[in-house]
């Protein structure tokens, strides 16, 4: 299930909810639980979705995996691919319900959790086979995720639904270097994701700027660029399959300084430390289980 990267799934809901202006007028001071339930329900829903959505990608993977990563799971024996079926779409069925649960049958949450859940699926049997849509279909998971957050409030999405693209953009330039984590990659992509990696942070800048609240993003936006270019650099000067492997672990993890960079920009600090918080709970599990 990836659970480290299943936190970065929840930071992204977060975001999207601060960019929702749901909790605009809201402090730490007087959250109730009407208004916190939904949030709760929405990062269930994305905990059961990334969660479904890895664990399909390791069923669709099992026969290669028994060659180049025996120690996963189903190719060692630990769980059996019929096992791994119904986890998985376990999971996809509690994220979707989760979703409804905020909008009703009629609303947003539920329809963008089915896409999610179809982004993923598309990506684990097909689209990671495609030199091009491979990454764009693993970004899409991503920017519908973000919306699903940004949907807690419906009229947001008809101001906000084209922030989707900049996580569709992101994680394609991370998923882009990732071919390379077993044989090692090439520098003329890690230099392509690199100039992605600059139009997204140049991007959250711009809309901190917009929103009068740079000062507070910035030292965010900073820490997400420093975390995903330190390990990038390394791999551009020695493009090894390790190398390349760290650069994407870090490429996954930085998601959560990302989010609490949109939240300090659309929201106010307090609610961007929270969002940080989940930084050394994603790390101290990346440590455990495996990230990519």
């Amino acid at each position: 299930m990836r659970p480290a990267n299943i936190v970065t799934a929840i930071a992204d809901i977060l975001a999207g909810v601060a960019i929702s202006g749901y909790c605009i007028n809201v402090s730490l001071n007087n959250v109730t639980l009407d208004g916190i339930l939904p949030v709760i329900c929405l990062c269930l829903a994305t905990i059961g979705l990334y969660g479904g959505g890895v664990v399909f990608n390791d069923v669709f993977d099992a026969s290669l995996d028994s060659v180049e990563r025996p120690e996963r799971p189903i190719p060692s024996g630990l769980i059996a691919n019929s096992q791994a079926v119904i986890l998985g779409s376990y999971l996809l069925l509690v994220g979707i319900l989760a979703a409804f649960s905020v909008g009703g049958l009629t609303g947003f949450p539920g329809w963008l959790a089915i896409g999610v859940a179809a982004s993923a699926l598309v990506y684990d049997k097909w689209g990671k086979h495609h030199h091009f849509l491979g990454p764009f279909n693993m970004g899409l998971c991503r920017g519908l995720n973000l919306l699903l957050g940004i949907s807690i409030v419906p009229d947001a999405l008809a101001s906000w639904w084209w922030m989707g693209f900049i996580p569709i953009a992101y994680i394609a330039a991370v998923t882009n270097i990732s071919r390379g984590e077993v044989h090692g990659g090439s520098v003329k992509s890690l230099r392509l994701t690199a100039c992605c990696y600059a139009a997204v942070y140049i991007a959250m800048a711009v809309l901190a700027f917009l929103h009068h609240h740079i000062w507070t993003a910035l030292p965010f936006i900073i820490l997400f660029a420093c975390m995903i270019n330190i390990p990038l650099f390394r791999a551009m000067k020695n493009p090894v399959g390790p190398n390349i492997g760290k650069a994407v672990k870090g490429g996954i993890i930085a998601l959560i300084a990302m989010n609490a960079a949109w939240v300090a920009a659309f929201d106010t600090l307090s609610f961007a430390l929270v969002v940080l918080l989940l930084l050394p709970v994603s790390m101290v599990l990346g440590k455990m289980f495996a990230v990519t």
